[in-house]
């Protein structure tokens, strides 16, 4: 799931992107990013809204110039 959301979602990427420059290892930044999914799942379950990634991963996203 990790790897599929890396490679379609623009936050993950990015959230996985900023695991591996902090010098973590492929696999470990993957299971950092699975972690974050699940947060991010238990979260829109938790509160019975549907996954929004603006709202999921604003915090990952660069500012729009």
């Amino acid at each position: 799931q990790a790897h599929g959301a890396f490679m379609h979602d623009d936050g993950a990427r990015a959230y996985y992107r900023k695991q591996r420059a902090r010098d973590v290892d492929h696999n470990a930044a993957l299971r950092q990013l699975a972690n974050r999914l699940v947060g991010i799942l238990h979260g829109c379950l938790a509160r019975g809204i549907p996954y929004d990634p603006a709202t999921a991963w604003k915090d990952q996203t660069p500012a729009a110039a």
